[in-house]
C-alpha cells in the first residue's frame, strides 16, 4: 500500500462504513462484497437505523495486506464513510473516557497526525456532538502525552474515534486519500441565496463527491454548455448557471423568475425523455422522477450517441431491492457503452439524497 507506508504495520480488525439510516442493509452488503474480494474473512454487523456498518475479521489483519482499493470510501455506493478499524472500546467509565482510548491506541503501536472524533447521523447519536466537541481537546493532550499524536508529522493517519453510544468507542484509522474529507462524511454545504429550490445542494454536492478538483477544473468550466432535463423549477439549473454555464432547461412546467432573469437559461417546454439538442452539449444533467432503469438506459444514449460529454443524474430507488436496482442500471450503462468506448461510472447515495443515488458519466478521451 504506497499511500500509507505510515500506517502499514497497523493490525486492522475490520472495516467500519457510515451511511443515511435506514441503508444498512445495502451497504452491508456491499461491504461484506469488498471484504471478500480483498480476502477478509469475517461477519458484517448492522443494526437497522444505526447509520452504521461494520465489518468484523475473526483475526486481525496486516493492513499493508489489504488492497487499496478495499479501502476507498468512494466505492461503495451507500458509504458516506469507510475506514479500516483497529480497536472496540467498550464500557467507557463516564468520568474518564481517555484513559481508556488512549491505552488502546497506544497498544496498535499507530500514531497519528490528528484526531476526528464523530458519532453516526442519527437523532439519537447526534446528542453527542456536544460532548464530542468538548472532549476533542482534552483527549489530544492525552494522545500527545502518550506520544500516540504527532501533529507535526505528515503521511500519518487521522485518528477517528466514533462513539456509537455513550460508552463504546471505534477506534480507525483514516488514510491519506481514501477517505472521505468531511467529519462523518458529510458535506456541510450552505444553501444559496435565492436559488429556486434545495436540490441545488444535491447537484452541488455530488460535483465535490463524484469528481475529483482536476475534473472539475477541465471539464466544468464557466462557456460551457448544458441541458438539463426535467428541470423545473430551476434547482439544478441554478448550480450551473452559478458556474457560469448556459443552459437548455427541459421542463413542461415552470421555472423561476429569478432563474430566468440570469439570461444564461433558455426554457424548452418538451418532454425530457423525448427532447435532443440540435448540436451536442458539454453536460446533461437529469432529476426527473422515472423508473431507475429507464433513467439509465436514457443517460447511456445521450453519451453513446455524443449529445453529451458528461452527465450528472438522479436515480430514483424503489423501497425493497435498492441495491439491484443500482445494479441493474450499471448493467444497462455497460451494454450500451461497451461497444462504444472505456466510460467512467460513479454512483453515490449522497447526504443530500433521499430514496435515491446519484451518478457520474462520462467517456474516457
Amino acid at each position: 500500500m504506497t499511500q500509507s507506508a505510515p500506517a502499514a504495520s497497523l493490525a486492522v480488525s475490520g472495516l467500519i462504513a457510515y451511511c443515511r439510516a435506514g441503508f444498512e442493509k445495502e451497504l452491508a452488503a456491499e461491504l461484506d462484497d469488498i471484504a471478500a474480494e480483498a480476502g477478509m474473512i469475517g461477519f458484517v454487523r448492522a443494526d437497522p437505523d444505526s447509520g452504521l456498518v461494520v465489518y468484523a475479521c475473526f483475526e486481525p489483519v496486516p493492513l499493508r495486506e489489504i488492497p487499496e482499493e478495499t479501502l476507498d470510501w468512494r466505492r461503495p455506493v451507500f458509504a458516506r464513510q469507510l475506514l479500516p478499524w483497529f480497536a472496540r472500546v467498550d464500557d467507557l467509565p463516564e468520568r474518564d473516557r481517555a484513559t481508556p482510548i488512549v491505552a488502546a491506541v497506544k497498544a496498535s503501536g499507530q500514531r497519528f497526525s490528528g484526531v476526528l472524533l464523530e458519532t453516526p447521523d442519527t437523532d439519537e447519536a447526534k446528542q453527542r456532538s456536544g460532548f464530542c466537541r468538548r472532549f476533542t481537546e482534552p483527549l489530544s493532550r492525552e494522545l500527545e502525552k502518550a506520544g500516540t499524536l504527532r501533529t507535526s508529522r505528515t503521511g500519518l493517519p487521522v485518528l477517528h474515534v466514533l462513539f456509537s453510544d455513550a460508552q463504546t468507542a471505534w477506534l480507525a484509522a483514516a488514510l491519506p486519500g481514501m477517505v472521505a474529507p468531511w467529519p462523518m462524511g458529510i458535506p456541510r454545504l450552505r444553501m444559496p441565496t435565492n436559488a429556486p429550490s434545495r436540490s441545488t445542494l444535491k447537484l452541488a454536492e455530488a460535483f465535490i463527491t463524484l469528481m475529483t478538483d482536476e475534473e472539475r477544473e477541465q471539464q466544468l468550466r464557466a462557456g460551457q454548455r448544458a441541458v438539463d432535463l426535467g428541470a423545473a423549477p430551476g434547482g439544478w439549473t441554478w448550480q450551473l448557471v452559478g458556474r457560469g454555464l448556459r443552459v437548455t432547461a427541459i421542463d413542461n412546467g415552470p421555472l423561476r423568475d429569478n432563474v430566468m432573469a440570469t439570461e444564461m437559461v433558455e426554457h424548452v417546454r418538451a418532454d425530457g425523455f423525448t427532447w435532443r439538442p440540435a448540436r451536442p452539449v458539454d453536460w446533461m444533467v437529469c432529476d426527473m422522477v422515472e423508473q431507475p432503469s429507464r433513467i439509465a438506459s436514457l443517460m447511456a444514449e445521450w453519451i453513446a450517441t455524443g449529445r453529451c460529454r458528461h452527465a450528472v443524474f438522479n436515480l430514483k430507488l424503489p423501497m425493497k431491492r435498492r441495491l439491484d436496482a443500482v445494479e441493474q442500471c450499471r448493467e444497462l450503462i455497460r451494454k450500451r457503452l461497451n461497444s462504444v468506448g472505456p466510460y467512467e461510472l460513479r454512483i453515490k447515495h449522497l447526504y443530500h439524497d433521499r430514496e435515491e443515488v446519484t451518478a457520474y458519466l462520462s467517456l474516457k478521451r
